[in-house]
């Protein structure tokens, strides 16, 4: 995104997979946060990617990252979210090459996509993809949604991305 000169940023909650991001991408902006309280100014940002990131976050928790979301989204801009979809949990020890201990959350997207409309993101495509040899039976179906915050007469969109 930014070699095609939109302003992009990443935000994570983990302090080492920020430092991992910084040391491979020095030329980009990588900051500690959570989708659930973003420290971005309403209206900020023409999009946001969600690229996995909510299959760690129980899905309770989803209504209040969709509405911070929202906020941080100038009208017009667009939310792209990719998931695990599905109905089920499953906890990780080892991962990744490393122990650890993880939840992660396969959510309908159905689901998701009833939750971006309840905080006002309008869903204006979807993609389910099955798994491919490496990934079945374990990964099950991904899924891709793209929605946007409608936008209002007059309004010019931001030119950043997180």
């Amino acid at each position: 995104l930014q070699s095609l000169g939109v302003t992009a940023f990443g935000i994570d909650l983990s302090p080492k997979t920020v430092a991992v991001a910084r040391r491979r991408h020095p030329d980009l902006r990588f900051d500690e946060g959570s989708m659930t309280d973003l420290d971005l100014a309403d209206g900020s940002l023409g999009g946001v990617i969600a690229w996995y990131s909510i299959v760690h976050t129980p899905p309770e928790l989803l209504p209040v990252v969709f509405a911070e979301f929202h906020r941080v989204l100038a009208p017009g801009g667009h939310v792209l979210i990719g998931f695990k979809a599905g109905d089920r949990l499953r906890h990780l020890e080892n991962a990744y090459g490393h122990e650890l201990s993880l939840d992660v959350y396969w959510v309908s997207p159905d689901r998701i996509a009833e939750l971006l409309n309840q905080t006002g993101l309008m869903v204006d495509a979807r993609l389910i993809r099955e798994p491919n040899e490496q990934e079945r039976p374990r990964q099950g179906q991904q899924a891709y949604l793209l929605a946007r915050k409608p936008a209002k007469p007059g309004t010019r969109l931001a030119d950043t991305i997180a």
